[in-house]
């Protein structure tokens, strides 16, 4: 029984399917307090069999080093009552001697986009998710993207945009992309969610500019050959064009990746990237 788990900051996605991909069931449910959370994974799991693999695809920070003592932890985050948390430690006490393999959520989004999805058949590929957050998945060479802690996209630092003097949204950074440019941002930025702003709205000229400057980064240190952005806010009518375009006019034609067409793409799986993703972590 391959078993996967997509642990997000509001939605929890558990799964049974193939190593490939595949689902084969799904169950998703409101991520609450960690033990809240795991027990309704942990029942679900266990009505359906015993799993020999799990993939877990998890909101960050979060320790992804097999070799670290603190592995399975979830690092300090703003989020109440995970700080410490020992996602591997729960899931094998109830199921002892399972094989766990265990990334974030972006980069296993990122994975199943580049190998079934909208980035099919490329190594060297991006996924970024704008949401409660920001966050970023990096295949490199046809290899996730690790280091001493993970990407941490969202709180990478750009330029301001001309005439903008919000304070930022992020707890930790205040103007990092996160603080810039994430859906609570919007929110509080324009005073209404950003699902409710329409196409023409000046907020969307402004996000496709942090987007645009983030990703500039991105092309100068880990150079994709495309660009997944998915989540909530990247929905919005017309907001992968006017980033693409930007990113462009920034790259000056220095960026060779940049000449591929399209380069800044929705994603093809939407709300099941990662959950797919952590699947196909089974089979690595």
């Amino acid at each position: 029984m391959i078993a996967a788990m997509e642990l997000g900051g509001t939605k929890t996605v558990v799964a049974i399917g193939e190593s490939d991909g595949t689902l084969i069931e799904e169950y998703r449910f409101p991520t609450t307090k960690p033990e809240e959370t795991f027990q309704t994974a942990i029942e679900w799991f266990a009505k359906r069999g015993v799993p020999t693999k799990i993939g877990i695809a998890a909101f960050g920070p979060v320790q992804i080093n097999p070799k670290a003592a603190n592995w399975g932890d979830i690092l300090p985050t703003p989020k109440p009552h995970w700080s410490g948390f020992s996602i591997t430690k729960s899931l094998l006490e109830a199921f002892p001697g399972v094989e766990i393999t265990l990334e974030t959520d972006v980069n296993a989004a990122c994975l199943a986009e580049a190998r079934i999805g909208a980035a099919a058949g490329l190594d060297n590929v991006v996924y970024i998710t704008i949401g409660t957050g920001i966050g970023a998945g990096v295949l490199c060479d046809g290899r996730l993207l690790h280091g001493a802690l993970h990407p941490e996209f969202g709180h990478l630092i750009t330029p301001r945009k001309d005439g903008d003097d919000f304070a930022g949204a992020c707890s930790f950074h205040g103007i990092c992309l996160e603080g810039m440019a994430s859906g609570p941002a919007i929110e509080q930025r324009w005073g209404i969610p950003g699902g409710q702003l329409p196409p023409e709205h000046a907020a969307w000229d402004t996000e496709a500019w942090y987007l645009a400057h983030g990703i500039l980064s991105l092309l100068a240190i880990a150079p994709p050959e495309r660009v997944v952005i998915g989540g909530g806010v990247s929905q919005a009518e017309g907001l992968h064009e006017k980033t693409e375009a930007l990113v462009r006019k920034l790259a000056a034609g220095y960026f060779p990746a940049v000449e591929n067409s399209p380069y800044v793409v929705p994603p093809k799986f939407e709300q099941e990237a990662g959950i797919r993703g952590a699947l196909m972590l089974t089979g690595m």
